[in-house]
């Protein structure tokens, strides 16, 4: 029989209900890119194959998970921050390096994320240089739904990769 999906896994101890869901999402794409990217060469990681890459993907998804997570406890981008984010097209990582650094980027967010007071889900959160408004629990789905979006993209590039070489 195989194993349920992260969030039908049971409550995770010390994480708020109303958190929880961020950190099942997590799970899942560390499940994924571990099934997806497996086996994939360093030079197939960086393929484009008329999109993106699968690096640019895993890049842009560990540094937007920081980036958000940053905004979402009401802090601004440090200029490191932004640094990544202009190299995030750069093929210089290895797959493995690759899928540490999402691992990586998730279990900083998910240390930050326990410490969050749930009495402040609806609290006003400003967004980027243009200070756009937001709320935490708006920048919480924010951030599940487009970390599971490059998670996608992740996933079908690696399996356009494998097909074309």
């Amino acid at each position: 029989m195989s194993t349920p999906e992260p969030w039908l896994r049971g409550p995770l101890e010390g994480v708020h209900p109303l958190v929880m869901p961020l950190f099942f999402s997590f799970a899942q794409v560390r499940e994924d890119l571990a099934r997806h990217a497996s086996g994939l060469s360093d030079a197939q990681v960086w393929r484009q194959v008329d999109r993106a890459s699968v690096g640019f993907h895993l890049k842009h998804l560990a540094g937007s998970v920081d980036r958000i997570t940053t905004y979402l406890l009401d802090g601004q981008l440090s200029p490191p921050q932004l640094a990544f984010l202009q190299q995030e097209s750069a093929p210089d990582l290895t797959v493995d390096a690759l899928l540490r650094l999402v691992d990586e980027s998730l279990r900083h967010s998910e240390d930050l994320l326990r410490t969050l007071d749930p009495g402040a889900l609806y609290d006003a959160r400003k967004v980027g240089r243009k200070e756009l408004p937001s709320t935490v629990i708006g920048l919480l789905v924010h951030l599940a739904e487009h970390t599971h979006r490059h998670l996608g993209q992740a996933i079908t590039m690696c399996k356009m990769v494998r097909q074309f070489g």
